[in-house]
């Protein structure tokens, strides 16, 4: 039997190389890079703040309002810049996301704004953005339960394997290609996932639990640029 070889080498649960950092826009109320291989994601957090226009206020907690980007730079075929239909749905994805480790009842008529822009992307641009933006709100001090973890599986010649890259993301089988981005709690809560493409359930249970394991490893490199953060405050 011929042993299953992913194009760039790696293992089937093995993720590319994840570096993070906070504090990187001083004029933020929290910023992070989260950064999966060739993928970057930049998140900037702004407020909470007087939600303008009115109308829109919750007089009984906060709002969370992301903002996802691909820049126009990001891919070697520019695209066009401003709002699309994809940015606008992986905008309320990333709220939905995150809004359950957020004690936004403590901020009544406000809205706290996330700005996550992608300057590089080689697939897994959600999951690198709700990495960044996680990792920005508690970088701004806004309350949080846990932090949120986030990775991408798929399925490659019948074979679960997790962080795909831009390749993988395009490989197609006879039964097409299959993306699964999920995130979780440091606890393994999800609180999102969706699945583009066929899969049957014993393949599902093993991308989350493949991807319970590895968001362990991304919530110790999050921790780590938060504590960095601190330690550089203290000098």
């Amino acid at each position: 039997m011929t042993e299953f070889k992913r194009p760039d080498g790696r293992k089937e649960d093995e993720m590319r190389e994840i570096k993070a950092k906070v504090g990187i826009i001083p004029n933020a109320d929290g910023s992070a890079m989260y950064q999966s291989g060739d993928t970057i994601a930049i998140a900037a957090v702004y407020g909470p703040k007087k939600m303008h226009p009115q109308h829109k206020q919750n007089p009984k907690k906060g709002v969370l309002r992301c903002t996802y980007n691909m820049n126009s730079f990001s891919v070697s075929d520019r695209i066009r810049p401003g709002p699309s239909r994809r940015s606008t749905e992986i905008s309320k994805i990333i709220e939905w996301a995150l809004e359950p480790v957020l004690d936004l009842d403590k901020y009544p008529n406000t809205v706290i704004d996330v700005h996550i822009n992608i300057i590089q992307a080689d697939a897994g641009t959600r999951c690198a953005g709700i990495n960044a933006a996680s990792m920005a709100l508690a970088h701004a001090g806004v309350p949080m339960k846990d932090l949120i973890l986030s990775i991408s599986a798929g399925k490659l010649d019948k074979t679960i394997v997790l962080d795909l890259s831009k390749e993988e993301e395009d490989f197609e089988d006879g039964e097409g290609a299959t993306d699964i981005p999920i995130s979780m709690t440091n606890s393994g809560e999800l609180t999102h996932l969706q699945l583009d493409g066929k899969i049957n359930s014993k393949q599902l249970k093993k991308a989350i639990e493949m991807a319970r394991k590895s968001c362990k490893k991304i919530y110790d490199v999050q921790k780590k640029a938060l504590k960095d953060a601190v330690n550089v405050g203290d000098n």
